[in-house]
């Protein structure tokens, strides 16, 4: 359960992420609201997630995988180019996530 908790702050902490780039510098009503409620409801799930997932793993698969969803979405959706080097740096980043946590696996 603390997975499908941890999953779900992950993905608001991605819309709240991708709804500030539509607030245009929190100059723009509902995308700043859509943005600050999604990161308020995300980190009280990362907090329950806490309660029984060791926190150097919860936080590396959320920055990790928030990262790359982020990361991912800006170069589908957002016109972000879509460079080796990028693409290469996300790998790498889904990469450490992996390896950190089967070096924490008991």
């Amino acid at each position: 359960m603390a997975y499908l908790t941890l999953a779900g702050a992950i993905l608001l902490e991605v819309m709240a992420t991708t709804l500030m780039k539509y607030s245009d510098g929190f100059s723009r009503l509902w995308p700043s609201v859509g943005s600050l409620g999604g990161y308020a409801v995300a980190f009280a799930l990362l907090a329950q997630s806490l309660k029984t997932l060791d926190v150097g793993a919860a936080y590396a698969i959320w920055a990790g995988v928030g990262t790359a969803l982020i990361a991912t979405i800006g170069m589908l959706f957002l016109s972000e180019p879509a460079t080796l080097a990028r693409v290469v740096g996300v790998a790498l980043v889904i990469a450490g996530v992996v390896v950190l946590n089967l070096g924490g696996a008991h």
